[in-house]
């Protein structure tokens, strides 16, 4: 037995050396379209991606410029996401009548598809590396501040220049953390209409019990579909729908839009994320939360005006605490050690790089510790509130910036950002004052406990008068709910602002100084530092590793790889598919009991199903926050399924990726093409997906 204890030990540092040194990494990786991992793929699955298979894959993928992905799946406009990404429109068309997100949509001719109210969806048209551009303009002898400056000046230049010269979205795109700059080009779409969505106890069962972990048995899917002049558009390419979808083993996959990853971190970022910036993040959603959940108790309605943020809200919560506990892991926070210390190790065994990019830690750190001698401050001096105050900063922003030379306005309010901007300033999207002044309360006795009576901002912003009586005299006296209100503002600009005698408005004219200074602040003492050092490190990156890395995600266009494939999970092992015969084998073992009650439809239609139809599945494709709704697809450039989450085990994703376990969990085509045509009565839908 000791022998055995022996070899095990030995076994358990081999794992973790291998773990370290990045040996066992083979499927991961959030690729950019310009750098495929085109060597890995062909070593480890023989196949080599053309130019004409990866254009047609970036043209056929959908970024929601809500926080989501998609993909056309036919030449007539239709777009397919996920249930949770179109959550937030359903809701937005819902009235107390009408609930989409409780009982699902189905257009049943082009005539009925209901259009969104503030939806933008972004096609890659093309991409340009600018970066010689953006770092030519910073000078020697230049603080980080004007370089800073500086940048992000011909930043807005770049993009302005492209929008009037091609008429695309044009967004200059900071990866490797400054190591590289690309202007990614983008087709815009604003009249996007929902053609179907299921009932959000098909897409959602299980519920929050069950977010986060497989094996799983969702629906969550929608389709919408783009228009142009009133007619649907042509699709620039579209993926054609494989029923069958992939077997174990197969290559696949994922094109989407992840939101953000940490792994280029440095430790001295991550510490500050650890013991300060996730408590709070952490902290400040169970107060949001509480807020929702006690105002949805007021009655049904006010439940489903509420829904949408605590649905995000408890999500948010389950990925941020799996996130946290990873940092908090010791083998985790040991891996990313060494990870820096053979990084510095490398550079410091080069006289001439470490000359050049040596102090760029310890720069960081002192911005860090910067950031923390305010952080409180830096934290909690934000708008208070919910839509409403924040439309009104926003308005107060707006008109502000745009009397400025383009490459002096805070980000977000450049020319080549003001169309996006005015489109959801304009929403029609309902508002709902009671809820909002309930909010606005709640918040600003959280942020003036937590800044203190004699704060700067909290008394400007309460003015003498309780959180209460302050929220109630904003939002009743307000216009802002009313679009045609806010449209004749923004046109009106610096006369009609200076002259607006609007109480929230007012109010934003009177905080947005407050606020501007912090922004500043940060700028000038943090910003400018971590973007000067970032720069550094990603040009080391490159002098050591070349582009053999990938960059952290940025809610940019990205290909990952991987299998499907199953995984050991509390000592048994995870299927890589599931069926119908499980879903409601789970329905029956919680007693049909929300949040495994099906919708109606399944329990009586149960005998119409194939039950062996395979229902979600896992691949070891490398996904995070925004990859849902992405595509999964097979070599042939085919849709084989739907990404809409990740294992639990995957949270620690943000930092750390581990083929064991990390888990991306897809919709099956089959499912989708089962429920549509036998419990939807959507066989017309299924034809012009299928094209038969």
């Amino acid at each position: 037995m000791k022998t055995l204890k022996i070899a095990v030990g030995w076994i358990a540092v081999l794992v973790m050396s291998l773990a370290i040194t990045g040996i066992a990494r083979a499927d991961e990786g959030m690729w950019t379209f310009d750098n495929p991992p085109v060597k890995k793929l062909q070593e480890r699955y023989g196949f080599t991606p053309t130019k004409e298979w990866l254009d047609h894959v970036r043209l056929a993928s959908v970024r929601f410029n809500n926080g989501g992905s998609g993909s056309f799946i036919s030449p007539e406009g239709l777009v397919l996401t996920n249930h949770h990404v179109a959550r937030g429109q359903l809701q937005k068309m819902s009235s107390p009548e009408k609930n989409y997100v409780k009982d699902g949509f189905l257009a049943a001719s082009r005539d009925q598809e209901i259009k969104c109210a503030d939806l933008e969806l972004n096609v890659l048209m093309s991409m340009e590396n600018v970066t010689k551009r953006v770092q030519g303009v910073v000078k020697e002898g230049m603080s980080d501040k004007e370089a800073l400056d500086a940048k992000k000046a011909e930043i807005a230049r770049i993009e302005k220049e492209s929008m009037d010269a091609t008429g695309l979205r044009s967004d200059v795109v900071t990866l490797y953390h400054g190591g590289e700059y690309w202007l990614y080009r983008y087709k815009k779409y604003t009249d996007v209409r929902l053609v179907f969505a299921p009932e959000v106890g098909a897409a959602f069962f299980g519920g929050d019990p069950d977010n986060f972990t497989y094996p799983r048995y969702d629906l969550d899917m929608a389709i919408f579909r783009v228009y142009a002049n009133g007619k649907p558009i042509k699709s620039p390419a579209y993926l054609k729908v494989n029923p069958a979808g992939a077997e174990p083993g197969d290559l696949v996959f994922v094109s989407g839009n992840p939101g953000s990853t940490d792994r280029l971190y440095t430790m001295a970022q991550l510490e500050m994320a650890r013991d300060h910036s996730y408590p709070l993040r952490l902290a400040y959603i169970d107060r949001m939360l509480k807020a929702f959940q006690e105002y949805a108790k007021r009655g049904p309605e006010e439940a489903r005006q509420a829904d949408m943020m605590i649905f995000g809200l408890l999500n948010a919560k389950k990925a941020l605490t799996g996130e946290y506990k990873g940092l908090e892991t010791p083998h985790i926070w040991a891996k990313k050690q060494h990870e820096e210390q053979e990084f510095r190790e490398l550079v410091a065994a080069n006289p001439e790089l470490q000359a050049k990019y040596g102090s760029a830690w310890d720069e960081i750190a002192s911005a860090e510790k910067t950031l923390l001698s305010r952080f409180d401050a830096f934290a909690y001096r934000r708008m208070p509130g919910f839509r409403l105050p924040r439309m009104a900063l926003q308005i107060v922003r707006y008109i502000q910036e745009t009397a400025k030379p383009d490459g002096e306005r805070l980000d977000g309010y450049h020319d080549s950002q003001l169309a996006s901007l005015r489109f959801r300033l304009l929403s029609p999207a309902p508002v709902y004052p009671e809820m909002e002044q309930f909010l606005l309360a709640d918040q600003l006795r959280y942020i003036s406990g937590k800044l203190g009576p004699k704060d700067e901002l909290i008394e400007a912003a309460l003015g003498g008068a309780t959180p209460q009586e302050k929220a109630r005299e904003l939002i009743d006296g307000t216009k802002l709910a009313d679009p045609a209100f806010r449209k004749k503002l923004l046109e009106g600009g610096p006369k009609a602002l200076q002259s607006c005698t609007d109480p929230l408005i007012v109010w934003a004219r009177t905080l947005e100084p407050i606020l501007h200074a912090m922004h500043d602040w940060y700028q000038d003492n943090v910003e400018s530092v971590t973007s000067a050092a970032g720069e550094k490190l990603g040009a080391a990156r490159f002098a050591v590793y070349g582009k053999s890395a990938y960059p952290d995600a940025t809610f940019t266009l990205r290909l990952s790889y991987g299998a499907v494939k199953g995984y050991p999970m509390n000592g048994t092992k995870a299927p890589p598919f599931t069926t119908l015969f499980g879903l409601y084998d789970r329905a029956y073992s919680f007693s049909l009991k929300p949040p495994f009650l099906p919708p109606k439809r399944f329990l009586e239609n149960r005998d119409k199903l194939v039950l062996p139809t395979r229902v979600n599945f896992v691949s070891t494709c490398d996904i995070i926050g925004g990859n849902s709704g992405s595509p999964v697809i097979d070599r042939k450039g085919e849709l084989v399924g739907l990404i809409f989450d990740g294992n639990i085990e995957s949270l620690v994703g943000r930092f750390v990726y581990d083929e064991e376990t990390n888990r991306a969990v897809a919709v099956h085509p089959a499912y989708m093409i089962e429920a549509m045509r036998k419990l939807y009565g959507a066989g017309s839908l299924v034809q012009e997906i299928l094209g038969s």
